[in-house]
């Protein structure tokens, strides 16, 4: 069933040589200890782990699904998904990037974040069990009142509790303004929470004691809209005092859906009938207490999308090493086999170094949003905070829809190196290009991470966000721009630095005489700008590997190879984008509704 070998090399590359969080991690009072070594010798464990833990579940995981006992309302995850979820709690990994007052190790969420690629990429299923519980403690450590915080922090830190967000329901889905649960308080301060609930990843399961789940629910008398929204705390077992489990609380699980992709992931329908909740945050706050856990969730699907990248990646090329079949077009490259591996043709190598390309731009991409995280939260420079939280906003809806669209692509250009054997499950590809189109729905649609970038990011601002990022490419691109050897690099950037500075104004202006604008411009401008941020960290890695490409080592020349087919065959598609976006709304929205 193939294989996964965590990308350590390219890890430390980017972290250490691209990024150097070392120097950026002294900076930081929390993190000052936190050296090099330390992060390598937490990302070589990650590695063992997930190679020789998680990847063997994978597939088995996905054949045999989750179990759903109707009488009881339980499910049961695939053989093994327990025992390995033991394993996981028992080495502290829960506890990585958490609180050390609660419990947690304290280390840097960038270190986090890469452990995080290697669990996607050898169980993406099973990933989302402890996932969502990650996005629970930060909502809970942001938002909740000092009770809370002791009760349910260091169950979560520890891994015997797992969590969940209820948010979406059957009539509204993404507007949660429509959402109808309710919640009706009682003398003891408590609530009781009454509605259903859909598409709840991990809602039940058989891998830990008890799932706290944070609802979306109206209180009696709320405003209208996303303005009337509160947040609960709602576990599946009400805690006692001491952290000990106690009754059954009323919120069950009503089925689990059959599903394209993930089924070794309960997602569920959840009921609830009076169950009894505690609100997190002040009344109708609750969007802005839970868009602490929107947005973990979304810089979290971004790295499953990097994740299920670089495993479709490995495999297909193993898979083109081996294969023969043909010729070499330009001659004989094996003549003592009777056909040449399939790697010698041009466009197996193509496919090939898209994946490539896809999640070495990922990577980069994902850890830099990640230090900015840690400097955003850690950092004791209050404009450096306000500074990296403005670039983390700008980025995150960049980081969820631009990565999932490429492993979209990835996935499937990695099963098509397969040829038909890809279509076939037992080699394993055609799980990766299932689970990779969910990821392009959930925790906000790519189309509304578009709209959210465009709209509300950029436009909302007068650009001012997009400008700061603008103006750091600038400053990369006036300093290399007199080297020679930099040029196949800096002069495309320059370009398209130009290019989206052009358009923004352009789409601006038309939108202040026509909203659907934004809408009809939205998706093609978010893959503009992303190819933008690819290659302004591409052109950063290509500087590093020209310096060291005499080393010796020839991951450095591996590096500029990619580089160089980003440049060549990726980067030219936002010709084509900024052609749709400047197109207008009007072919869009000229045809009547029932002409169609």
């Amino acid at each position: 069933m193939g294989q996964y070998i965590a990308p350590q090399r390219d890890m430390q590359f980017v972290l250490h040589e691209l990024l150097g969080v070392e120097a950026e991690l002294k900076q930081l009072p929390a993190y000052e200890e936190i050296d090099a070594d330390i992060i390598n010798q937490v990302l070589e464990e990650g590695g063992k782990f997930t190679s020789q833990v998680l990847f063997p579940l994978n597939h088995s995981g996905d054949r045999e699904g989750c179990h759903y006992d109707k009488e009881n309302h339980t499910v049961t995850t695939p053989k093994g998904f327990k025992a390995a979820y033991e394993q996981y709690v028992a080495a502290g990994w829960p506890a990585l990037s958490c609180d050390p007052e609660f419990g947690g190790q304290g280390l840097p969420l960038v270190v986090n974040n890469s452990f995080y690629e290697m669990m996607n990429s050898a169980n993406q299923a099973w990933t989302m069990y402890p996932g969502l519980s990650h996005g629970a403690y930060e909502c809970i450590h942001e938002h909740g009142s000092a009770e809370q915080k002791a009760l349910y922090l260091p169950k979560l830190i520890s891994g015997e509790w797992t969590g969940t967000m209820c948010l979406t329901e059957a009539h509204c889905g993404t507007d949660l303004g429509l959402l109808r649960s309710k919640a009706e308080p009682q003398a003891d301060g408590s609530y009781k929470i009454t509605g259903n609930k859909i598409f709840i990843s991990a809602g039940e399961h058989d891998m830990a004691e008890n799932i706290v789940h944070l609802v979306l629910a109206r209180l009696p008398g709320a405003p209208e809209g996303s303005k009337g929204i509160s947040l609960f705390v709602t576990p599946k077992f009400l805690p006692n005092a001491d952290g000990t489990i106690g009754a059954r609380n009323a919120i069950t699980c009503g089925a689990i859906e059959e599903k394209m992709g993930i089924h070794a992931n309960s997602t569920c329908q959840m009921n609830m009938d009076g169950a009894t909740g505690w609100l997190i945050g002040g009344p109708h706050k609750g969007l802005q207490a839970m868009f602490v856990f929107m947005n973990a969730a979304r810089l979290g699907v971004g790295m499953q999308g990097l994740g299920l990248t670089e495993i479709a990646y490995q495999n297909a090329l193993v898979y083109a090493k081996d294969r023969i079949q043909m010729r070499s077009l330009s001659g004989v490259k094996a003549p003592d086999k009777a056909a040449d591996p399939i790697i010698v043709h041009p466009d197996v190598r193509r496919m090939l170094l898209t994946a490539k390309a896809y999640a070495e731009g990922a990577r980069a991409f994902c850890s830099y949003v990640a230090l900015q995280l840690d400097k955003e939260l850690n950092h004791p420079d209050e404009e450096v905070r306000k500074e990296c939280a403005d670039q983390v906003a700008l980025l995150t809806p960049i980081v969820k829809a631009f990565i999932t669209d490429n492993a979209w692509t990835a996935t499937s250009e990695c099963l098509q190196v397969y040829g038909g054997h890809g279509f076939i499950a037992e080699w394993g590809m055609e799980q990766y290009v299932r689970d990779a189109r969910i990821n392009m729905i959930y925790e906000g649609t790519n189309t509304i991470q578009s709209l959210d970038l465009l709209g509300r990011k950029i436009l909302m601002d007068n650009g001012a966000k997009l400008r700061k990022f603008g103006a750091q490419v600038q400053a990369f691109v006036e300093e290399n721009g007199t080297d020679e050897a930099m040029s196949e690099f800096i002069t495309p950037l320059a370009d398209l630095g130009d290019k989206v500075t052009k358009l923004t104004m352009e789409i601006g202006m038309k939108a202040f005489q026509n909203q659907d604008e934004v809408g009809a411009a939205a998706v093609p401008y978010l893959r503009v700008v992303g190819h933008l941020v690819y290659a302004y960290f591409f052109a950063r890695m290509a500087k590093i590997a020209l310096a060291k490409q005499d080393s010796g080592d020839n991951f450095y020349k591996a590096k500029l190879a990619t580089t160089r087919f980003y440049f060549a065959r990726l980067l030219p598609e936002t010709a084509t984008l900024i052609r749709q976006a400047r197109s207008g709304s009007a072919n869009l929205m000229a045809l009547e509704a029932d002409l169609f």
